[in-house]
Order: C-alpha cells, then sequence, then structure tokens
C-alpha cells in the first residue's frame, strides 16, 4: 500500500559517487551550493579501472589544494599515441602523465567534498527521474529496498557508460559499437617481462608490473570479435597463452574486465534540468588514460556555472555554455581516441600507417600538438570577443610575486571564485578596472602580480597586463594595457570588462537563489519512513569564511551561530572557556553548518600574531585556502569602576582589549582579506550615552568606532566596508537580568520597552556582512532598541 512521503530537498543531486561526481560535488559545494550525491554501490570499489592523470588534470588538483594530499605521485613524460611512443612533455609544474589509482583519487575527492558538506549518500540507487518544470523529482531505492524521494534545482548523471540519469531523463546517445576489445587483469603470483604495447604475430600485449607486486596484463587478439559480456579470468590466461606463449593461469586475479572501442555521445549534454557529465556524457576506449581525465574537466567545468545558477548569479545562457564548451571537446577526444583504437587494436593492415605516424611524431611541433591534445592542455574555448594570446585557454600555472608576496596561479585560484589578476606598474589601469570589478567582488577576486622571473623588471604578466580568469582557470578577459585612457580595444578596457563580468558571473544585484518550489507531499511506493529535510538556510555567505571574536557566549555566540546560518565556516574565538566555545561549534553543526574554534588571549604580547598561526592552518586545511572574508571584533571588557576609582592597570587593560587588539586584528586581517571583504567592530551604545562608571569603557568604545571611519576610506578601493554597531541594554548571561524589577528598568529606556537579545545584535551583523550592506561603510549603528532617541 503506498503511503505519503516527504522528500529530502537539495538544490543539485549528483547520482554517481565516482570521482567525476565528487568533483562536482566538491565544486557545487566550494561555490555555496547545497548538493546531495546518490550512489547505488554500498561502499565504494576498490577496483582502480584508471590509474593515469595528465597535465591539465594535476593542475586542477593543485587549483583546489588537493595535490599535497595525493603525497608524492609517479610520473614520466614517455606517452603513446595508439601505442606509438612519443613525448608528453609540455611547459608547466606537470609535464606528462601521472600514476594515482581511480581508488585513491575517489577516497580523496570524496573527503574533500564531505569536508566541504557534501551529503553522499551510497546505497541509493536511482529508479525514477523526471523534470517537474520548477525542479527535479528523483525516486531512489534506499539501503534497505525502502522508496526514496528527493527534490532539487538540477540534476546531474555522472554514473557512468549505462548512466541512468542518461536513460531516465531521455538523452539520446549516437555512436557505433564495439568492433575490438581489449582484455584486462590485474594478477598476483605471476612473473612475466615488461611490455608496452607489444605488437606480436598474433595480437598486441601490455604487462606492467606495480611495486606491490601485482602485475595489469592487457591483451587483444587480432580479428577478434567482442565477447558482450564480462570476461573469466581463464579466458585472459587462455588469451595471453595464444599470443605470447606464456602461462600465468595459476595467478591469482584481483579484478579481471574488458575495454572496448565503442564510441557514442550523448546529442546534448544537457535536458532542461538534467546534466550529464564523464561516461554518462561520452562512451570512449579508454586508452591513454584520456576518458577519465575528460570527465574530470567536465565536471570542473559545469560546477561553478551550476552553483551560480542555484546561488542566484547564473543565468540559461551560462548553463547552456556547459553543453557548447564541453561537448566540443568530447567530440575532439573521441575522433583522436577512434584513431588511437585502430592503430592500437587493427591487425597487419594498419602498420604502414603506424610507420607514418612513427616518422610524424619525430616532429617537434606535431609532438606538442598531440600532447596538448592527450593532456587537455590545448583546450580554448569561445569566451567572446578581444585578441589576447590566453582568451579561452587555461591561466598557465606560473609563480607569481605581487602584493602578498610569493604565490601561484594555482593558489589564486583555490576558493574557487574567479580572478581579476592585474600586473605591476599599471596603477590608473588598475584602479579602473578594480572599480569596475568591485559590484562583483563576492564572486571575483582582484589581485595584483607578475610573473617570478619578470617582477623586479615590472612587466606584465603571461598574456597581458590585465587578466580575468573564471572559477575553472579559463581566461575570459584579457587588456594588453595599450589602451591608457579606458577605451576599448580589441574587447579591451572598462566596458568590455564589465560585458564579461556580467556574461560569465551574473549581473548585480544577484538575483535570489534558485530553489524548487514546495510541494503537497510525493506518494511512492513502497511505504517508507519519512526522510529528514535539508536545512535550506546556508545561502547568502556560502563559500566565505568569518572570526568572531569573543564568541563562546552572549551577542558574539549569537552573531556566529547566525553567520553560519548564512553559509559561513565561522571560527569560534574563546580566551578560556573551551567547553562553551565547543558547544557553539556543536550548535552550529547540528544545524547544518560549519564551524571550529581558535583560542587565543586578546590584549596581552603576539596576541593578534598567535591567533593568526592557528586561524590560517585551520582555514587552510578546512577550504585549501587562507583567505578570511568577514572579520567581527567583538571580544571585549567591562569596566565597571568609576573614574576615581579606576588604576592605570585596569585601564589599560581596558583599551588593550577594546582598542588596541582589534586595530591590529584588522590590520592582519588584511592581508588574508580578499577584495569586497566585511569588517563589524561591535561597540557600545554609552559612546552616545552617558554612565559615569564607564568612562574608560567607553574611551575604548569611541576609539574602535575611530577605527571605522578612517578604514572605510582607507579600504573603499578594495570593496571592503567597516562599520561599528553598537548595542544598547542587552541580555548577557549577567545575573542581573535575573531580576525581574531590574529588568524592567532596564526595558523602560527602550523605544519597545524589552531589553535587547543576542540575536537582535546577531541579525544586524550578520546584515552587514552580507552583499546587501556593500553600500553601507564607515557607519555608527544604533542597535541599541531606540535608546538613544532621548
Amino acid at each position: 500500500m503506498a503511503i505519503e512521503q516527504d522528500c529530502t530537498e537539495s538544490q543539485v543531486i549528483v547520482v554517481g559517487a565516482g570521482p567525476v561526481g565528487l568533483l562536482l560535488a566538491g565544486e557545487l559545494r566550494l561555490a555555496g551550493a547545497d548538493v546531495v550525491v546518490l550512489d547505488r554501490l554500498a561502499v565504494p570499489t576498490t577496483e582502480s579501472r584508471a590509474s593515469t592523470l595528465h597535465a591539465r588534470t594535476m593542475e586542477i588538483l593543485d587549483s583546489r589544494g588537493l595535490l599535497d594530499a595525493l603525497g608524492d605521485v609517479p610520473g614520466e613524460e614517455a606517452g603513446h599515441f595508439g601505442g606509438i611512443p612519443f613525448g608528453l612533455g609540455l611547459p608547466g609544474p606537470h609535464p606528462g602523465q601521472w600514476k594515482v589509482p581511480q581508488a585513491r583519487l575517489e577516497e580523496l575527492l570524496g573527503q574533500w567534498a564531505a569536508d566541504l558538506g557534501a551529503d553522499v549518500r551510497r546505497g541509493h540507487e536511482l529508479t525514477g527521474l523526471s523534470d517537474t518544470g520548477d525542479g527535479v523529482l528523483a525516486e531512489v531505492r534506499g539501503p534497505d529496498g525502502t522508496a526514496l524521494a528527493f527534490r532539487a534545482a538540477y540534476a546531474v548523471g555522472c554514473d557512468g557508460e549505462n548512466s541512468a540519469v542518461r536513460r531516465l531523463g531521455g538523452f539520446a546517445f549516437p555512436g557505433t559499437d564495439a568492433g575490438r576489445e581489449l582484455l584486462r587483469a590485474d594478477v598476483t603470483g605471476i612473473d612475466v617481462p615488461a611490455r608496452r604495447f607489444e605488437r606480436l604475430e598474433g595480437g598486441l600485449v601490455v604487462a606492467a608490473r606495480r611495486p606491490d607486486g601485482v602485475t595489469r596484463v592487457m591483451v587483444h587478439e587480432f580479428g577478434a570479435r567482442p565477447r558482450g559480456a564480462a570476461p573469466s579470468f581463464e579466458e585472459v590466461a587462455d588469451t595471453w597463452k595464444r599470443i605470447t606463449g606464456e602461462d600465468i593461469g595459476a595467478g591469482t586475479p584481483l579484478w579481471v574486465n574488458s575495454f572496448d572501442d565503442a564510441s557514442r555521445q550523448a546529442a546534448r549534454y544537457r535536458r532542461g534540468r538534467l546534466f550529464l557529465a564523464g561516461d554518462a556524457a561520452h562512451q570512449q576506449m579508454p586508452v591513454g588514460g584520456q576518458a577519465l581525465n575528460l570527465g574530470l574537466q567536465d565536471a570542473f567545468n559545469l560546477g561553478w556555472k551550476l552553483a551560480a545558477a542555484v546561488t542566484g548569479h547564473g543565468g540559461e545562457e551560462l548553463l547552456d555554455s556547459y553543453h557548447e564548451e564541453r561537448h566540443a571537446v568530447g567530440r575532439a577526444v573521441q575522433g583522436n581516441i577512434r584513431t588511437q583504437a585502430l592503430l592500437l587494436l587493427g591487425g597487419p593492415e594498419v602498420d604502414a600507417v603506424r610507420e607514418v605516424f612513427a616518422e610524424l611524431t619525430g616532429h617537434e611541433d606535431v609532438r606538442t600538438h598531440l600532447a596538448g591534445m592527450i593532456s587537455g592542455l590545448d583546450v580554448r574555448y569561445e569566451v567572446g570577443p578581444g585578441d589576447g594570446p590566453l582568451l579561452g585557454l587555461r591561466l598557465p600555472p606560473v609563480d607569481l610575486v605581487g602584493e602578498e608576496g610569493a604565490t601561484t596561479t594555482a593558489e589564486l585560484l583555490r576558493q574557487g571564485r574567479g580572478l581579476l589578476l592585474l600586473a605591476p606598474g599599471q596603477e590608473a589601469l588598475g584602479a579602473r578596472l578594480r572599480a569596475a570589478a568591485g559590484p562583483w567582488a563576492d564572486r571575483v577576486r582582484v589581485a595584483t602580480a607578475a610573473s617570478a622571473p619578470a617582477a623586479e623588471e615590472g612587466r606584465d604578466l603571461p598574456g597581458g597586463a590585465a587578466l580575468l580568469v573564471r572559477p575553472d582557470g579559463h581566461v575570459v578577459w584579457s587588456d594588453t594595457g595599450r589602451a591608457g585612457d579606458g577605451t576599448d580595444e580589441a574587447g579591451t578596457g572598462d566596458t568590455a570588462l564589465t560585458a564579461a563580468l556580467e556574461r560569465w558571473f551574473g549581473a548585480e544585484p544577484a538575483r535570489t537563489p534558485h530553489r524548487p518550489a514546495r510541494r503537497d507531499p510525493v506518494t511512492i511506493a513502497p511505504a517508507a519512513a519519512p526522510v529528514r529535510e535539508r536545512s535550506n538556510g546556508m545561502e547568502r555567505l556560502a563559500g566565505r569564511t568569518a572570526l568572531v571574536t569573543g564568541s563562546s557566549r552572549g551577542m558574539g555566540r549569537a552573531a556566529a551561530i547566525r553567520l553560519a546560518e548564512e553559509g559561513a565556516l565561522v571560527a569560534v574565538h574563546y580566551t578560556s572557556d573551551e567547553a562553551a566555545a565547543r558547544e557553539v561549534v556543536a550548535s552550529v553543526e547540528r544545524d547544518g553548518g560549519r564551524a571550529f574554534a581558535v583560542r587565543a588571549e586578546l590584549g596581552v604580547p603576539g596576541d593578534v600574531d598567535g591567533l593568526f598561526a592557528v586561524l590560517e592552518q585551520d582555514l587552510l586545511d578546512r577550504t585549501g585556502s587562507t583567505d578570511l572574508h568577514i572579520l567581527v571584533n567583538n571580544a571585549g571588557v567591562m569596566g565597571g569602576v568609576s573614574a576615581d576609582a579606576i588604576t592605570p592597570d585596569q585601564f589599560d587593560r581596558i583599551f588593550a582589549v577594546n582598542a588596541k587588539a582589534p586595530f591590529f586584528l584588522i590590520q592582519r586581517a588584511l592581508r588574508n582579506m580578499p577584495d569586497g571583504g566585511r569588517i563589524i567592530n561591535i561597540s557600545s551604545g554609552l559612546t552616545r550615552f552617558a554612565n559615569p562608571d564607564e568612562i574608560a569603557y567607553a574611551m575604548s568604545k569611541g576609539a574602535l568606532e575611530q577605527l571605522a571611519l578612517h578604514f572605510a576610506k582607507a579600504l573603499g578601493p578594495r570593496g571592503i566596508t567597516i562599520n561599528s554597531v553598537a548595542p544598547g541594554i542587552t541580555r548577557n548571561g549577567n545575573p542581573v537580568f535575573d531580576v525581574p524589577e531590574a529588568v524592567e528598568q532596564m526595558a523602560a529606556l527602550s523605544t519597545f520597552n524589552r531589553v535587547g537579545e543576542p540575536d537582535d545584535v546577531a541579525d544586524v551583523v550578520a546584515f552587514l556582512a552580507t552583499d546587501e550592506a556593500r553600500w553601507i561603510t564607515g557607519s555608527f549603528v544604533d542597535a541599541t532598541g531606540g535608546t538613544l532617541l532621548g
């Protein structure tokens, strides 16, 4: 009997928790989109069907800070085209091919996505899928056979050659069936000569022994047709013996499979709210390791675009560009793979063609062309007007020297945002371009740097005086610096930059984030228990980081929780009460947010440097970057001592914590804060309301307010706002708030006839931290509940 069942709501459903799906999930979370990943396998597979990463994929992993976690990866520049050896090396830090087992890559990407907040659900098989016009509905068989429902704005199939999303979504998948196949097995307990695409009289054989003693064997018998089913190890051993004369039948197979030369590609990678990526979008022989790399690069192209759509600043044109860009790349890759399959698995009839290819690869321009094609480094997208040498290509990975010291192009992309990269020595141009990019400060980081070898000479960046780079690393606008007056010349200048920003990063201000409309519960049989509804609160500050000082209790605690509700990763600072700080973190995490505790005593020597040493490491571990987007200076100490009784030590302590520490926290934070950041100082209504017992305290808060006034002028060109919030009488845990008569007297001071609650102030802080407050800076915000009205 069917019963009504609630839906689990998300913004994006990704089907398939292989490397492609997990990279996509991580990209979506990095950009602030809510994502659930569904995979039919209860546990990840240990089979490493693919083991080769090419240069472009290594660059992608580097741009997300994931390479170090892989450790020492063996690599080599030697490659092949259809079994014909040639060098894959091209300029860059990752030339050639790198051996990373697919299982290890999947583990790495899975941990990264989970750390960013992706919801990965294994043992969940997709059984139904529909585009409802305002979203998608997925019907799923859960681990215990129960029927579950998931609803989202979009769904992406990353579920392989036999994709359920492709089948259920009605995607056309034209192409050619297999004519040849290569049998493959990982075997222990055998000792055969190493072979690299050795062509013998009866067929092709490959044997490669790994350091752990496992030998991967591959064999194709010339003229043999595909079996149409998975081979047994006995079939692999028999074929191997017929071709080589060697007996490997006594070995122990770890896994056995085959791959063939079938070649198919989805006619469209997008149908409405459904998308395909990886092998779900294209089927090809995995020769030379291109299949996995092609799929990962699909995900890298799609992730930021889909996140832009669901977070409110990406439209249909941006989503359509995924198919336009990646379908063409997939078609080109399939063409070179079909050629390679013929050269590799063809019989004696292709020997003459192989000889010609071998001769051609000896020419450097041919070798460079083939290496760029196989590695993915030659991909150039149509991105708009202009004639810059890098336009449409990926930003080359080079060492840079800039305002914040040495860095790399990969490091500047780690937060998953766009990048406006300016060359030094172009002050007038740089100021105009910074101003033009200001409205996109939440999506585009601005940095000034030059390639390290040229920095001392003040020369341009590679490709011009300014470059606009998408989150996936591709250059979409460049300026040579020749048009010094800001006019457009060959797609350069302020107007062209604005057009590029609008095309790739959305109009300003951002539109309301897309979420599928809520509906009545969906009826699905068989019956199942209701599924917990996911929180949809993480929106306006998704992808950003915040430090709230003094946030283990009171207004600081409320502000930390409120910022986390908006999607920020929050550092909960405390001085001594670790248990209280941990409770704040736990409260955030229970509600689906992210936070961590950091301890430092303020107002003492070395306080700021000590705090940031810990903070930077925590941020790096959690986000791959040390960027701090929001600083809330909340920590403070009260005086409670009359002017005639306060001592010099008490006076110095009040100023050290309330004024000096915030000044140097701001000074230090600006080294980590991208353009468009937010600084919020918690002042006090006592700077406008007399209380003789708090003269020193009021003086310290008055000094704090001066920071907002004067820093605002200095930070305006970077789009960073700084404001002062002045609470009135606010419930803070003091025992006086347990005395009804005292509360009544305090409440009478407010226009609203009540005392303030920490959440009253936290909501003001959250607003000032968002893009909606971008036009407010240097301000005194009265949050006293009308106490100052008199």
